[in-house]
């Protein structure tokens, strides 16, 4: 054999394993999600992202957001007063007929609608019977709200609202410690949370049947200080809590850049799903929403990526053998 027909040889017997162990790789998950899910303009934007690049993104919805006046009326979280919310209601019928649409056209083009309970209240302190009290509004308040604003219901409506809103996220990332919320969960028909925060990007665990998630926290900024993986906390550091419009360009950038580095290590490293949380404001000039437009328009083509919904990762992640069981 001829030196260089040798070296051929050799350089393709190099390349099989490497390309083999490429292949074997699983695929690397992004899991963008929504909290709030109100505004009807950012439902058509989010809706649009993700038509665009092929991502199926997961929606918390505030059940609030479907009340008109008269069932504002009606309305009482667990030790609140009557007719109370933080984050509103409704403004009018229109408004609620126009997101009732988003909704099922989301549902209809792949995205995971789930619960973030109604009136976005803090239940760290909260009992089971309060947690049950709560998941049964907001199924009602679904069950229902068509019906309320005069429209007739789309076929499948009942079964989404009975069969298809699979997961949970606690209002302020704050879960009850200990078993109360999760067995309120499994009662309400939950399979899954997505309440917890991690020190990095980790893997589900199972937790007396239901699997949780956790924002991470990633490094940001000059010093790369960890923050939690959301739009909100980012606004916070940035600003301090306050809309600043004038530096909106370099807070957009330096959300870019958290997210594509928590994503480049994964990528390159064990692929452990990226979780990235938004709301449905455009805080700080919108520089969030950019920033999210920019990483899913970069990362989401590629054929070892997935940009997914929490419910399409669960059966991903299991394929792995990843999941584990957890004594939190």
């Amino acid at each position: 054999m001829s030196r260089s027909l040798l070296s051929a040889c050799l350089s393709v017997s190099l390349l099989v394993p490497a390309v083999a162990e490429a292949a074997d790789r699983p695929k690397q998950l992004v899991i963008i999600s929504f909290d709030g899910a109100h505004d009807n303009a950012l439902w058509l934007k989010s809706r649009e992202m993700a038509a665009k690049n092929s991502a199926h993104f997961t929606y918390f919805l505030s059940c609030t957001f479907l009340m008109n006046e008269a069932a504002k009326k009606t309305y009482q979280a667990p030790h609140q007063k009557r007719g109370k919310s933080n984050v509103g209601f409704a403004q009018s019928d229109d408004e609620i007929r126009e997101r009732l649409g988003n909704i099922w056209h989301a549902h209809l083009e792949g995205h995971d609608i789930s619960s973030h309970a109604c009136g976005h209240f803090d239940g760290r302190l909260w009992s089971e019977a309060d947690w049950s009290a709560e998941y049964a509004t907001f199924h009602a308040t679904l069950k229902n709200a068509w019906k309320s604003v005069g429209l007739e219901e789309p076929a499948g409506w009942q079964d989404l609202v009975d069969h298809g809103i699979k997961g949970f996220r606690a209002p302020y990332l704050s879960a009850t410690a200990g078993a109360d919320m999760i067995a309120a969960e499994k009662k309400a028909g939950f399979t899954y949370d997505a309440s917890l925060v991690t020190k990095g990007p980790a893997m589900p665990v199972e937790e007396d049947g239901i699997i949780r998630f956790g924002l991470p926290l990633i490094p940001e900024g000059p010093n790369e200080k960890p923050i939690i993986g959301m739009d909100y906390n980012l606004f916070v550091r940035h600003s301090k809590g306050e809309e600043d419009t004038a530096d909106s360009a370099e807070f957009e950038d330096r959300a870019y850049a958290a997210f594509k580095e928590a994503f480049d290590k994964q990528y390159a490293g064990n692929r452990i799903p990226l979780q990235l949380g938004f709301h449905f404001v455009e805080m700080n000039g919108g520089a969030y929403w950019r920033a999210l437009d920019r990483l899913v328009s970069d990362v989401c083509h590629r054929d070892d990526v997935a940009c997914v919904s929490y419910s399409e990762a669960i059966p991903m992640i299991e394929d792995r053998g990843k999941l584990q069981t957890s004594g939190l």
